[in-house]
């Protein structure tokens, strides 16, 4: 979906105006309707202030352009399962679980491997030591063990 059927959407959604949605980010009226006439795009600053209003990532107004992981654990990130910042911001680099308002979960790679080790399936009934090295095989190419 393109950023201005997302925020059209949006803001229908929510009941909004094209006035009211204006008034809560400091816009125009006439900037509301350019974006969901396809005109331009919100700046970088409102597209934070929208994604606070409607509680969604910059990454889903945007239309999901980028396929997001955890960048700690590797899981595919949604709206759903993404981590905010202690300012409720979202932050598009980890899900909720490895980091929630400003701290990671896992203070070490080896304790994140012990979880997954632990309690993710074993379809190929791998010994626990080759599931180890596979696990640490794919976190280390993720930003925060890198």
């Amino acid at each position: 979906m393109e950023t201005k059927n997302i925020i059209f959407e949006l803001r229908t959604n929510r009941g909004l105006s094209q006035d009211e949605l204006a008034e809560k980010i400091c816009v125009t009226r006439q900037a509301v309707s350019r974006w969901e006439n396809g005109e331009t795009v919100p700046n970088t600053e409102t597209l934070k202030l929208l994604s606070k209003l409607f509680d969604v990532s910059i990454n889903t107004l945007l239309g999901s352009p980028r396929k997001l992981i955890c960048q700690c654990c590797g899981m595919p990130l949604e709206d759903s399962v993404m981590s905010k910042e202690p300012d409720g911001g979202f932050n598009e680099d980890y899900c909720k679980w490895c980091y929630a308002e400003g701290q990671f979960a896992y203070k070490s790679k080896e304790a994140l491997l012990d979880y997954l080790v632990a309690n993710m399936p074993n379809p190929d009934n791998l010994q626990e030591e080759d599931r180890r090295v596979q696990f640490d095989s794919y976190l280390s190419r993720l930003k925060r063990w890198k």
